[in-house]
Parts: structure tokens; sequence; C-alpha cells
């Protein structure tokens, strides 16, 4: 739908512009549902997303800019250095789940969680993509009829089925894009969209490789009813992370025990000189894997 470029403003600070292409464009209707999506990463903006600096829904060819984010998405990073381990993977969890809270606090519904749409930086995830979002008000799986939107593999069964949808439908898509983090491969397996639409809708999610810490919280948030699913408020106070983003390359971490109710006791700091894999790192370098597509074309 658009194109994206890399940019500098006039004070040197580097952004990604997307553009949106002619055809695009001059379909009726494009510039109010484009207007409301910058209006929806504005409204989410803070610290989980990358906040938009300017846009232009009006121009002749509409824009908008956003800080760039020099960062890979989380499925780049799965395919490069493998699976996150449980620390990694509980880290991942807050952040997502902090991000989610913000976008349901704004009224807005993602529908999109996905591993491409999150950025791993330094100091913990970065939710993107707000294209598909919808208000929490009367917001659906559909755009028209027979239009499910989302990214099999990754919907919830509502979204499957065309009903109504909410915040709960992007607990399901946490669950998803954690199994995903753990495991190198969706709760659902793989196979054609109506394959995987169909295993959402009526088979039990496959959590083997989740570890067993974090496997009862990421069941609760497979519930094929999303009345089961916790909020993402509620997830985050279960996981319990304190002490920082952390992950790859920092320097401290905390144990979190799991109840078999599937509760979390309080966490507890990890004894110093734990081994264990190497956490996110504000300095490690991605070389080839920067990503400017934070907005809402695959690029």
């Amino acid at each position: 739908m658009g194109e994206v470029f890399l940019a500098e403003s006039a004070g040197g600070r580097r952004l990604a512009v997307k553009v949106v292409r002619p055809q695009y464009a001059a379909e009726p209707g494009f510039r109010r549902r484009f207007r409301r999506e910058v209006d929806a990463a504005r409204a989410v903006g803070g610290f989980w997303t990358a906040p938009v600096v300017d846009a232009d829904p009006e121009a002749a060819a509409p824009w908008v800019a956003s800080a760039y984010i020099d960062a890979p998405d989380l499925g780049r990073l799965v395919e490069r250095d493998g699976p996150l381990d449980g620390a990694e993977l509980r880290r991942l969890a807050a952040g997502l789940a902090e991000a989610l809270d913000a976008v349901h606090r704004a009224g807005l519904v993602h529908r999109d969680l996905k591993p491409a749409n999150v950025l791993v930086t330094g100091d913990g995830p970065r939710v993107i993509d707000f294209g598909i979002s919808k208000a929490l008000e009367g917001a659906t799986a559909l755009t028209g009829t027979g239009l499910v939107v989302g990214t099999p593999g990754f919907m919830s069964p509502e979204q499957a089925t065309g009903e109504e949808v909410g915040p709960a439908s992007d607990l399901f898509a946490l669950g998803a894009v954690l199994v995903y983090a753990a495991t190198e491969e969706g709760p659902f397996g793989t196979g054609s969209a109506p394959t995987l639409l169909y295993r959402i809708v009526h088979e039990p999610p496959r959590l083997d490789g989740v570890p067993d810490a974090l496997r009862g919280l990421v069941a609760r948030c497979l519930e094929k009813e999303p009345g089961r699913r916790p909020s993402a408020a509620e997830l985050l106070g279960a996981l319990g992370v304190v002490g920082g983003a952390g992950g790859r390359g920092s320097g401290e971490d905390h144990t979190v025990v799991e109840e078999p109710d599937g509760s979390v006791a309080a966490p507890r700091p990890q004894e110093a000189g734990g081994g264990g894999r190497p956490r996110w790192s504000a300095s490690r370098h991605w070389a080839g894997g920067a990503s400017p597509c934070w907005s809402w074309w695959p690029c």
C-alpha cells in the first residue's frame, strides 16, 4: 500500500516516513481510514510504540512520519538466534502485556499482533502497525462481507469466525506470539490459511516447548472462550517481572515461581553468577537487521 523511507529531520533525528501509493490514495474512504490509523497510533504513544512525529492524510500522497527504530522484529530475531529462553520469554511477555494494556486503555484493539509487528529493542519490545486497529466499541473482525482481517496463525477464534473482537482477542494473539518465540512455530503449526483458521477455532494449541513456568499463563491466553482469558493488566501482574526491561545482554535477572493453579509467586532476584543465555542488549548491533517497517505495510 505504500513505500517506507528512512529519513532525517533537520536536527539529524532518524525517521521512518511512510508514503501511500497513488492508487490507494484515490480509493474512496481511504483517507478517512488512514486518518483513523494515524490517530490510533498517536493515541497509544508512550514507551511501547514508535511515536508518530507528523502526518498529512490530506496530502496528494498521504504520509506519516514516525521515530525510526533500529531493531529487528521478533520473527527475524528468532530466525537468527533461535527460541528465547525462559527469562527472555517472561520479559517479552511482560513488555507486550504492558504495551497491550496501553492500547486497550486508549480504547483500541490492535487485532494484528504477530512476530513481524514486535520490534525487539535493547530496553524492551515495541508493538507496531496499528493499521487494522479498531475502537473498542463495536469492533469486529470484518471490514467487508466475508473478509477476515488479521494474520492466520495469530488470530483469535472470534476473529477467524467474524464475531465481535475485543481486547481478549489481542491476548489470544499474545499467547500465540509467545509460543512462537519459545518454539519457532505458532501454536497451531503451519499450513494454508483455511487449515490454520480451522485449528484455531476447533483444536487445542500445541504448547510443547513452552517453559513449564510459563505454560499455564500462555494456555490461559489461548483459551477459545474470550471471557476465560486474562486482561493485559492481569497478565502483567501475574508475570511479576521487576527490575527493568532486561533481556539479552542485561546484567540482572529475576526468577518468578509459578504456582500449580497458574498464579505466580513474588519474584526473587537470581543469584549473581547465574549462567544462561545473554539477554536483550542495548549495545548489540544487528547487521542487516534494521527494520523501518513500523506502520501499516509489509516491506
